[in-house]
């Protein structure tokens, strides 16, 4: 079977056990050399701007099997991987100017809607995960039981929808410890972070949850709230990048 961009953003729970929810690297020819050691993790070069970042603040690309660019969002695709900073102005210029083909010295394409493409499959993965915490027994939703966990400082990711009315959301964002709903809050040895998520819409929330309306939910700690505050911190970058 062929390799497509679906077949790359199917299992979000590859890769998402880490400390930081970033998978193990598939080929080391993708490791950048520093002269540093990196206290984050890997470090890899992004091909459009040629900074060296953690690997988490990356998107991986990889040559598909007709010499398409295909996204690798669990990264665990074969193949070198060609990695592009989580940002739509640096991924569109690896489209226009042909980038994803002079990194990997062959004659790949990539298709002209390749962000949105990014875009719709970081959606999908962010809300899948938010599935697998709901089975998994690491989710909940609703304002009262939200608020319960708040309480009792076992929230790490504060889920907000988009289209939800401000003043719930405010109060809890509030107690979170965050000042704005679109900000995380510093930790402190007494609260540690909770990160808050508010790229949804109510409606897109209560289909993860199983419910019929979800305007708060909450994920506790572990391997699936990291890898969803990874992948909404790149969705995230790329909305704002299409705003702008």
């Amino acid at each position: 079977m062929g390799m497509t961009a679906k077949n790359a953003a199917d299992d979000p729970s590859r890769g998402a056990m880490s400390p930081t929810g970033a998978a193990t690297a598939v080929d080391e020819a993708d490791a950048v050399a520093a002269d540093e050691p990196a206290p984050d993790g890997p470090l890899r070069r992004c091909i459009a701007t040629r900074e060296i970042r953690p690997k988490e603040a990356l998107l991986r690309f990889v040559a598909g099997p007709d010499k398409d660019v295909v996204p690798d969002l669990a990264g665990k695709l074969p193949g070198r991987g060609l990695w592009v900073s989580a940002d739509r102005a640096a991924l569109e210029l690896a489209v226009e100017k042909n980038l994803f083909a002079k990194a990997a010295k062959a004659p790949l394409r990539a298709s002209p809607g390749l962000a949105d493409e990014v875009v719709h499959l970081l959606s999908r993965r962010c809300l899948e995960l938010i599935g697998l915490a709901r089975r998994a027994g690491q989710a909940v939703a609703g304002y009262e039981k939200v608020d319960s966990w708040l309480e009792r400082g076992q929230v790490a990711v504060l889920l907000e929808a988009c289209d939800g009315a401000a003043d719930g959301k405010r109060r809890l964002a509030a107690k979170a410890g965050a000042p704005h709903i679109s900000k995380t809050p510093a930790p402190t040895a007494e609260k540690p972070r909770i990160a808050v998520i508010d790229l949804f819409t109510a409606a897109e929330l209560a289909s993860a949850l199983g419910r019929e309306h979800v305007v708060h939910a909450a994920l506790s700690e572990g391997g699936l709230a990291r890898a969803l505050v990874t992948d909404a911190a790149r969705l995230k970058a790329l909305i704002a990048g299409h705003n702008n």
